[in-house]
């Protein structure tokens, strides 16, 4: 009976010690908060030892700030009955001791996930900031381009524009200066005015290139024998023969061609030792000179510009 009392007792004794070690270990916690009471009435007269010491100890709190803006983590400087480690600890008291930790964990990720956003809104803003330079040099460049292009379009015009005024003042200074180009003759037969057919083939070579073409006249000169107003009327009549058979089948003005009856005028010899001399018709023929100026070069040069494909 003895015995098992000894057993209770003992049994009561090892379940009734973590209660009182939780209690002792929460009361030496409770105490320095129970204390500080005491101890705030000698502070309202502070030596000067105090008073360095206070200074210094809120210069070093103040220093250890964290991240946060909360003072770090103390250990725990008092010890209950079972010391640092409690075998016996309950599930709130580990609770309550792991919950600043918690708290203070959860803080730095949020910080951490606070900076990770800021960087990447900073990363995202700057991205952004380089592409729209990135455009706006590719206008510009795209810009500077076009102006060169336009430029140099309106340096060419221009020089074109010099080299027609230079050639159109040439022309226009030439305009009565006309040069022979070709000479035909077509003979006659005494007393006659009637084309032949090698005098019409003849008239078709040299008039036939003379379609669409400008700045030209056609001189028709009327030579016959004879003497006096009668040589002087049938060389005209052979002129006229020329002209109506130029104007009829080859549709050349009227006011490009100059007649003229010579009659028996005297002709140049074409030997110069025999200039002097005079030579006399003998038959009927008909001088035909194509005379032209620069016009239809000027016609050519302004037709060229225009032919040209513009420059992309």
């Amino acid at each position: 009976m003895k015995n098992r009392v000894l057993v209770a007792l003992f049994v009561a004794v090892v379940l009734a010690l973590p209660a009182f070690a939780q209690q002792t270990g929460s009361t030496s916690q409770d105490q320095p908060a129970a204390s500080q009471p005491m101890q705030a009435a000698p502070a309202a007269q502070p030596t000067p030892a105090a008073s360095s010491s206070t200074d210094q100890a809120s210069s070093t709190s103040s220093s250890t700030v964290g991240a946060s803006g909360k003072q770090p983590l103390q250990a725990e400087t008092r010890q209950g009955f079972w010391g640092k480690m409690n075998p016996f600890a309950r599930k709130k008291y580990v609770q309550r001791q792991t919950q600043p930790i918690r708290d203070r964990v959860n803080e730095l990720d949020e910080l951490t996930a606070g900076n990770t956003r800021m960087i990447k809104d900073v990363d995202a803003r700057a991205q952004q900031g380089i592409q729209l330079a990135s455009a706006k040099a590719n206008e510009a460049d795209q810009h500077a381009i076009d102006a060169g292009n336009k430029a140099l379009m309106a340096q060419q015009t221009a020089t074109q524009a010099n080299t027609r005024l230079s050639t159109v003042e040439q022309v226009v200074g030439n305009i009565d200066q006309y040069k022979a180009a070709t000479q035909t003759e077509i003979r006659f037969r005494p007393g006659q005015s009637v084309l032949s057919q090698n005098a019409k083939t003849a008239l078709d070579d040299m008039a036939t290139p003379l379609k669409n073409q400008r700045g030209y006249i056609v001189e028709v000169q009327g030579f016959s024998s004879g003497h006096g107003q009668a040589a002087i009327a049938t060389s005209q009549k052979m002129a006229d023969s020329v002209v109506r058979y130029l104007v009829l089948n080859h549709d050349i003005p009227v006011y490009r061609i100059y007649v003229v009856g010579m009659g028996n005028a005297p002709v140049p010899s074409a030997n110069a030792d025999e200039q002097a001399k005079t030579k006399r018709t003998s038959g009927g023929r008909v001088e035909i000179s194509l005379l032209k100026n620069d016009l239809e070069q000027l016609a050519s040069t302004s037709i060229a510009p225009d032919q040209q494909a513009p420059p992309k």
